[in-house]
C-alpha cells in the first residue's frame, strides 16, 4: 500500500513502523515540543503532497494533533484505539507498537476536518441520551464510539466537536451509537 500524503509521527520507532506496515514517507516531531521549523515543514508538506497526522493515543499525541491543527489547516488525520497499540511486555504505548495490519487499517480510513461552518446537528443532549457524557460509562463509551467512527479518544468535552470537525452526520452517530448499545447487550 503506498501512501501519497506525508505521514506526520512522533518519533523515529513511528516512523519505522509505519514504513513496516505501508509505502510512505514521514516527518517526526520528536515528541509534543514541536518546532516553529517542524511546523512550517509540515505546511510545506501539506502544500505539496497532502499531511496526514498519525500520533499515539494519548495526551501528548492529542496535544500533537491540536498544534499541528491550528497552524497546519486541512491535514487529514488518522486514528489507532489505545488498545492496539500497547506494547507486548504491557509497558509502552504508541503506534511503534502496533500491528502492521492496523496501521494500514487506520491510514485507509482517513479523516479530514470540515472547513466550512455548518450548523451542528449532534447536540450534547444528543450526547448525554447516549450516555457518552454524564454516565457512570460515558468514558468506556466514548472509547468504543471513537473507535467505530475512527475518531479517535476524546473526553466529553471534546466529542461533540469531534463529531463536527469529521463531519460525522447524526445517522452516522445514531447507527454507532444502536451498534454500542448492541454490542453492550451482548
Amino acid at each position: 500500500m503506498k501512501i501519497s500524503e506525508i505521514i506526520v509521527v512522533e518519533g523515529k520507532d513511528d516512523t519505522v513502523a509505519v514504513k513496516r506496515a505501508v509505502e510512505a514517507d514521514t516527518i517526526e516531531t520528536n515528541g509534543s515540543a514541536i518546532s516553529k521549523s517542524t511546523l512550517e515543514q509540515i505546511a510545506h508538506a501539506q502544500q505539496k503532497r497532502g499531511v496526514i497526522v498519525f500520533t499515539d493515543p494519548d495526551y501528548p499525541g492529542q496535544r500533537i494533533r491540536a498544534i499541528i491543527e491550528e497552524h497546519v489547516p486541512a491535514v487529514k488525520h488518522a486514528f489507532l484505539a489505545k488498545e492496539k497499540t500497547i506494547a507486548k511486555n504491557g509497558k509502552g504505548l504508541g503506534i511503534e507498537h502496533a500491528a502492521d495490519e492496523d496501521i494500514r487499517e487506520a491510514l485507509a480510513s482517513v479523516y479530514t476536518p470540515l472547513q466550512r461552518e455548518r450548523e451542528v446537528d449532534i447536540t450534547m443532549e444528543d450526547l448525554i441520551d447516549a450516555a457518552l457524557v454524564a454516565h457512570p460509562q460515558a468514558k468506556q463509551r466514548r472509547s468504543r464510539l471513537g473507535e467505530m467512527l475512527q475518531i479517535g479518544y476524546t473526553n466529553g468535552k471534546q466529542l461533540q466537536k469531534r463529531l463536527h470537525m469529521f463531519g460525522i452526520s447524526k445517522q452516522q452517530f445514531i447507527e454507532a451509537v444502536m451498534a454500542l448499545n448492541q454490542e453492550e447487550q451482548q
